[in-house]
């Protein structure tokens, strides 16, 4: 008889006891499945863009002789999974999704979650819980933030996953799904006639929630778009869903506060959406927002800290939001974007697509 584990996860905690899989240091990858999980044979990790742009920045800095960038992202991201059991960025605290395919469910499980042997799933837990054992990595692309790889992934009961669908190439689907959150999220808060104000723009989340900024605001609302780079600007203005596109660095806060006012004739966002990956912009999305607005802190590179100290110290009383990449059927909304818009999806594809 197997035997049945915790329904979400405690029984493959390691370090500390006594925890949960995602905040724990140190996890069980034993590729042993109990018998209300699922184990996946895992072919791609979509790692999450804080994470990956640290790890990348980690690479370039510690590269040893006739190594290549590609190499030693490799070498990291095994020791982190060597060390934890779990690709979990020490320096980030985030992780990412994979895709992969059912090879064994647990009888309790089959019926309860509609899933059987051979289904090609893209999870929607993060990494940074997800018991993972990496046997090699395929093929590391730096400039899509994903991994291919030969190994296996551990389910839990609670977890969440979308099954593969098979108008969308995987690829495609994956890089949507690890986002899939931020259009999710924006579609519930942003409210027709309403500014709303997306930083990180020009970034996979950030195409999407401009995207679907604009769709929810109508003619009578206002999309203002900040990229970090002419390249990320002209990606919002091709996909033409901003009302208002413009650079800036998001670290500045009173420079992108007095851009976005020069932008609107001196009018605050009634929604602010920040999808960078990098930290320290908590600030720049405070100043830019009303005080009775919505900031929805998509970014991973958010410090509840910064934030709440610094909305406190200007006495802004905007209501601010933990990216939680799930709501309720957010992986169907996010993937619909991909069939609802060619221009959007011919602009996915040209970026995540082989």
């Amino acid at each position: 008889m197997m035997k049945r584990g915790c329904p979400f996860g405690s029984h493959r905690v390691i370090e500390p006891k006594g925890t949960l899989p995602q905040p724990a240091w140190r996890i069980d990858n034993t590729m042993e499945p109990y018998d209300n999980e699922i184990l996946v044979r895992v072919q791609t990790l979509n790692i999450d863009a804080a994470s990956f742009t640290q790890i990348e920045e980690e690479a370039r800095s510690s590269l040893k002789d006739g190594q290549s960038v590609e190499d030693r992202i490799a070498e990291i991201i095994l020791d982190i999974v060597g060390r934890r059991g779990k690709q979990h960025n020490p320096v980030t605290g985030s992780g990412g999704m994979f895709i992969g395919t059912v090879e064994w469910v647990g009888e309790e499980l089959a019926a309860k979650k509609n899933v059987k042997v051979g289904d090609r799933i893209a999870s929607l837990v993060s990494l940074s819980l997800t018991p993972l054992k990496i046997d090699r990595i395929v093929k590391v692309h730096v400039d899509k933030d994903q991994v291919d790889i030969e190994g296996h992934a551990i389910l839990f009961e609670s977890g969440v996953f979308a099954k593969l669908p098979e108008d969308i190439p995987d690829k495609l689907a994956l890089a949507v799904l690890d986002v899939a959150g931020a259009p999710a999220q924006t579609a519930k808060l942003v409210k027709p006639g309403q500014t709303v104000f997306i930083i990180g723009a020009g970034g996979k989340s950030g195409l999407l929630c401009t995207y679907e900024a604009k769709k929810r605001t109508g003619i009578t609302g206002k999309v203002i778009a900040m990229g970090h780079s002419k390249a990320s600007c002209d990606r919002v203005r091709e996909l033409g869903c901003a009302d208002i596109v413009f650079a800036g660095d998001a670290t500045k806060p009173v420079e992108v506060m007095n851009k976005l006012l020069e932008a609107t004739g001196g009018e605050r966002a009634d929604v602010t959406i920040n999808c960078v990956n990098i930290p320290d912009t908590e600030m720049s999305s405070i100043l830019a927002t009303k005080d009775d607005g919505v900031i929805y802190f998509f970014s991973m590179a958010t410090s509840f800290t910064k934030a709440a100290l610094g909305a406190e110290g200007i006495g802004s009383d905007a209501l601010m939001i933990i990216g939680n990449g799930y709501t309720r059927g957010h992986d169907q909304i996010a993937l619909n974007l991909m069939r609802e818009s060619g221009k959007l999806r011919a602009m996915f594809e040209r970026l995540f697509l082989d």
